[in-house]
């Protein structure tokens, strides 16, 4: 991709959305990690329901650390892999106080020694909360990248060292979480809204959702008589939505 293409496509991102924001409800950097954490093969959604019974009861490593691995796991039944998350927390809030007196600390390699937090985990963090210009690549990251031309890569990892690298400066900041947003709304896994993402003329995937119209007068000519041989003029299908009798060659 051509980097004025890529600075085009941020630009507009950042346009519709000048102050992005995760969608982890949160109101620290304690309750973020938590959250983040919680996050790992699971929606935001079930996070924000297990956390909101949670949190007002604990938020705090030595609080949580007091509940318990049995006595945080029903709060976090809304969650995938609850049992092991569960024991995951519990660690995590005894590194937090016996290492770092409680805090979350900024440092890369201290994160990714909690239980629970690996690199994506670490960049959310380091990102969100310290002001680190990280780029987290989950699923959503992955797929926007390597669909749009932004960073191509088979690992997330190969991902975020191209989005890291040729990302321009001054959208690195918040890049995660318009990439994010779009994989999650726009550009989704099975069908995606190509008809109203707001950088389809900048988007290099080749096989782009069509409008239902255009779509249609596809379908009408794929079916028509004669197959491939015989065409149905597309601006005649999309203006009558019926086959036209082709000409004979």
């Amino acid at each position: 991709m051509h980097p004025a293409t890529r600075r085009a496509i941020f630009r507009r991102l950042s346009t519709a959305n000048p102050e992005p924001k995760t969608e982890l409800e949160h109101s620290g950097p304690f309750e973020l990690l938590v959250a983040v954490m919680l996050s790992a093969h699971t929606t935001d959604k079930s996070v924000n329901a297990a956390t909101r019974k949670l949190f007002p009861l604990a938020n705090t490593p030595a609080a949580i650390l007091a509940l318990g691995e049995e006595g945080v796991k029903p709060y976090l039944k809304t969650v995938g892999l609850y049992n092991s998350k569960s024991r995951n927390l519990i660690g995590l809030c005894r590194m937090l106080i016996e290492l770092h007196g409680g805090q979350v600390p900024a440092d890369r390699e201290s994160l990714e020694a909690l239980p629970g937090v690996g690199r994506k985990t670490a960049n959310v963090v380091r990102n969100i909360i310290f002001g680190e210009t990280e780029i987290a690549v989950d699923t959503h990251i992955f797929r926007v990248a390597n669909r749009t031309g932004l960073a191509s890569g088979k690992t997330p990892r190969a991902v975020e060292d191209a989005l890291t690298g040729n990302t321009p400066d001054e959208f690195k900041l918040n890049a995660h979480h318009w990439l994010i947003l779009h994989g999650r709304y726009v550009c989704t896994a099975l069908r995606p809204a190509c008809p109203k993402c707001i950088i389809r003329d900048l988007c290099e995937y080749p096989d782009k959702t069509q409008p239902k119209a255009a779509a249609e007068a596809r379908r009408l000519q794929r079916d028509s008589p004669g197959g491939s041989t015989r065409k149905i003029p597309l601006r005649a299908a999309l203006r009558t939505g019926k086959p036209k009798k082709a000409a004979e060659e």
